[in-house]
């Protein structure tokens, strides 16, 4: 069974910071490439950040340069580091795993809450 298990949301005022954890089990973490998005009231899911099984990462403009991206295979762990928060960062943030483009396998975590403040 696979598993997505987000961690690290809450409540933060704005320019602080706050770390999202998402943690697998039941895949080969090493061979997905990984992705966290956002989903704010009333809007559209969007991509925040990926990192590639081979480590490339990517950022949405928003957050370059706030946010880093990066994983631990050994832990089975993708973390998002989240600096100077805005209150426009408010959403759920949710943890993906796919294997795009080549296999259509796709997994979602539940989310977890970021709120910021001003």
């Amino acid at each position: 069974q696979v598993q997505l298990v987000e961690s690290g949301g809450g409540l933060v005022q704005a320019g602080g910071s706050l770390r999202l954890s998402c943690t697998t089990s039941g895949i080969t973490f090493s061979m997905f490439h990984m992705a966290w998005y956002r989903q704010a009231p009333g809007k559209e899911r969007e991509l925040v950040a990926t990192i590639s099984s081979g480590g490339i990462t990517e950022y949405a403009d928003s957050v370059k340069g706030r946010f880093t991206v990066s994983r631990h295979n050994t832990q089975n762990t993708v973390y998002l580091q989240m600096n100077n928060l805005k209150p426009e960062d408010t959403a759920m943030y949710y943890c993906n795993a796919n294997r795009r483009p080549y296999y259509p396998v796709n997994y979602w975590g539940q989310g977890t809450q970021v709120t910021v403040s001003s």
